[in-house]
């Protein structure tokens, strides 16, 4: 057999072992969303895991943002508001999402329950708070460029820091 018969004949074996091995895995249906995944129902979701709260006191609010940075910590410019109680040390959520894209996740823990991100006397946060990406947060509200968030499928997870003041 010459050079190229050779490499014809292993590009072939190649391409017959792709095309097999690949079969099954698209035939496969995709994973179901873990049991409590919050928002509107979707063929997409994403879990998310905040780590380092404080207490088990409250609620985890996680809150998704379309990919436009104008509706970014806007009064009413989220797309969705998931709670879940709060677990001292890690809180695990599954949302829901409208369909794979490019988002922004805003977590806060409501320790006190009354489903309001409160703040102090001047406006700073009194309670725990994280972002997508983990971005740095000590000279003020992260940029939105910071916090974007792709989702090209379903089943991934994203971890976040949660900070307290």
């Amino acid at each position: 057999m010459t050079l190229p018969r050779r490499l014809s004949a292993a590009a072939l074996a190649c391409a017959a072992a792709l095309t097999l091995s690949a079969s099954p895995v698209a035939a496969q249906p995709a994973a179901a969303p873990p049991p409590g995944c919050t928002g509107t129902p979707s063929s997409t979701w994403i879990n998310v895991v905040a780590q380092g709260l404080r207490s088990g006191s409250g609620l985890l609010a996680v809150t998704l943002y379309e990919d436009k940075p104008s509706k970014f910590l806007v009064r009413h410019g989220s797309l969705y508001v998931g709670r879940v109680n709060a677990e001292a040390g890690t809180t695990r959520m599954c949302i829901f999402v409208p369909k794979p894209g490019v988002y922004a996740l805003a977590l806060y823990h409501d320790e006190n329950g009354n489903r309001s991100f409160d703040r102090t006397g001047i406006g700073f946060p009194a309670e725990g708070f994280g972002f997508s990406n983990n971005p740095p947060t000590l000279a003020g509200l992260p940029s939105f460029r910071s916090v974007r968030l792709n989702i090209p499928r379903s089943g991934l997870t994203t971890r976040v820091q949660m900070k307290y003041p």
